[in-house]
């Protein structure tokens, strides 16, 4: 999408450890217009696939499910990563290793929002190492949900994650796939969203 990969390349930081911060524009602070053309264009990809709830892990994802939710006309429904009183007992639970905290941390739930009648589209900011969505695939496997696919705004394509989740058969679908990054230089993969 290259409305996303000219806000990265103008607005992108990339700090040590492989990290990208596109905070001033998609996950801290939010272009809603942007948000709007990103949900409308996993629409676009997706909307022949049935689906019936996103996906996503709080916080970053979020804002994104939220835009992507109103194209579909369906529920969004996000991981939780504190197991509060309110969630009850019946719950989906599964281990997620953050890359940019280097820390697992377990995501929760609630079995009243997913379910085997669903198809649902799994939908992030960044996929690198994959954790975060193989810890979504869990909990959808675990509710006997389908999975339509995985949208993901930025791909770190010099990681592991995308090409282990698509040689499993997941439809991985990026908006932007960085080939490699360093502290001057952003290198895209073609304009191909469809991967």
């Amino acid at each position: 999408m290259k409305e996303l990969e000219d806000r990265i390349r103008k607005e992108g930081r990339v700090f040590p450890g492989n990290i990208l911060k596109v905070d001033s524009f998609l996950n801290h602070q939010v272009d809603i217009k942007l948000l709007d053309d990103i949900g409308n264009e996993f629409y676009r990809l997706y909307k022949f696939a049935g689906v019936t709830k996103i996906l996503t892990i709080e916080a970053s994802g979020i804002a994104i499910a939220s835009m992507t939710a109103y194209h579909f006309q369906v529920p969004f429904v996000f991981a939780k990563k504190a197991h509060s009183a309110n969630l009850g007992k019946n719950v989906y639970t599964s281990t997620v290793h953050s890359y940019t905290y280097n820390k697992d941390y377990p995501i929760t739930i609630s079995q009243d929002y997913l379910n085997e009648r669903d198809t649902v589209l799994i939908v992030d900011d960044f996929l690198a190492n994959g954790k975060a969505a193989e810890g979504l695939l869990d909990i959808c496997k675990q509710a006997g949900a389908k999975v339509a696919g995985i949208g993901i705004c930025v791909e770190k394509g010099f990681q592991t994650g995308g090409k282990e989740l698509r040689d499993k058969g997941v439809r991985v679908t990026s908006l932007a796939i960085i080939d490699s990054m360093s502290d001057h230089d952003l290198t895209f993969r073609s304009h191909v969203t469809e991967q």
